[in-house]
């Protein structure tokens, strides 16, 4: 077990670990944050994408090990006093939500976008978005929904 100091949605926590644990099972298990959803575990689906030190990454990869001093954000974060964020609002607009289950990390591959390039073009989205699956919308309301966040915003 080591001793971790960290930075999850802007308060910080010092946490013991296992070297063996990943950064979803610190989310999830120690600090109580459901939202990020573990799909294959192997990097492949992007269901548990988080914001890692301004980075969209897949926390089943992260190990604890490398959480030293790191800057986390979660889809809990997103949303402001029960309020939904534009981007949220646009999923929801352009029924970029069907079963939910990579919504997460949809939105999080999206805002790591956005936070870097508030314009971007179709084919930026869809480069950032390229390793999160979705079986249900076809991705076409996912690229709207993110497009419609700077026309609208």
């Amino acid at each position: 077990m080591a001793e971790i100091t960290l930075t999850v949605n802007n308060k910080i926590h010092q946490i013991e670990v296992d070297d063996s644990w990943r950064l979803i099972d610190v989310l999830r298990e120690q600090l109580g944050l459901t939202g990020t959803k573990e799909g294959c575990g192997i990097g492949e689906c992007g269901a548990c994408t988080v914001i890692m030190n301004g980075e969209a990454v897949c926390s089943c990869l992260i190990l604890a090990g490398q959480l030293k001093d790191a800057k986390i954000e979660t889809i809990e974060n997103i949303e402001k006093d029960h309020l939904l964020s534009r981007l949220q609002q646009m999923f929801v607009e352009h029924g970029a939500i069907q079963c939910g289950f990579c919504t997460p990390g949809m939105l999080m591959s999206a805002k790591a976008l956005l936070d870097k390039n508030p314009n971007p073009e179709e084919d930026e989205i869809k480069e950032a978005l390229e390793g999160n699956l979705c079986r249900c919308t076809g991705y076409i309301p996912i690229v709207n929904a993110v497009k419609a966040v700077n026309v609208s915003g």
